[in-house]
């Protein structure tokens, strides 16, 4: 759990930076890649990550601009990756003006539990990790390249000077 806002401030900064390269990678006709009928396209998994984090934020009090959750995704890849930058940089902006270190303590109820907010920022990063990886299946499904977030990815070795790993 974090105990300063500047440990969560590097650590959503890292993790948003490796969010905000696959969102730039989109294309438009990518967004409408599912894994199969039924389920949610990229389009909705990318846009998710735009504004329903708003929803476990805005939980703890946390004020901040983000488009409607209820809105419909964009169907331009661009829109959704400038709405994702300009989120994120007002998620960053309203942590350092509104919280302190102590802020972080307290608690809030959350999904029917009780939470600290430190909790509560894990749990935001981890729900966006877990969509973030959804979104990878997808854009590789889609044709789309990827990066690695935590090693490379197969498309990186050649450029570390390293052979691909075999199976």
């Amino acid at each position: 759990m974090f105990t300063t806002i500047e440990s969560f401030i590097e650590e959503y900064q890292m993790e948003s930076n490796t969010t905000q390269q696959l969102l730039d990678t989109l294309t438009d006709e990518s967004l409408t890649q599912t894994q199969t009928e039924g389920y949610r396209p990229l389009g909705y998994i990318a846009w998710h990550l735009v504004h329903a984090e708003r929803g476990m934020l805005y939980g703890t009090g946390l004020e901040f601009e983000s488009p409607a959750a209820v809105s419909v995704p964009p169907a331009e890849a661009a829109v959704i990756a400038e709405a994702y930058r300009t989120t994120t940089q007002n998620i960053l902006n309203a942590i350092r003006t509104q919280w302190t270190d102590e802020k972080l303590q307290d608690v809030v109820t959350m999904f029917g539990m009780p939470w600290t907010i430190s909790t509560t920022l894990y749990s935001f990063l981890k729900h966006e990790i877990h969509h973030r990886g959804q979104l990878t299946i997808l854009m590789r499904q889609a044709g789309l390249s990827v990066i690695g977030a935590y090693g490379p990815a197969k498309e990186q070795w050649a450029a570390i000077g390293r052979p691909v790993p075999t199976l």
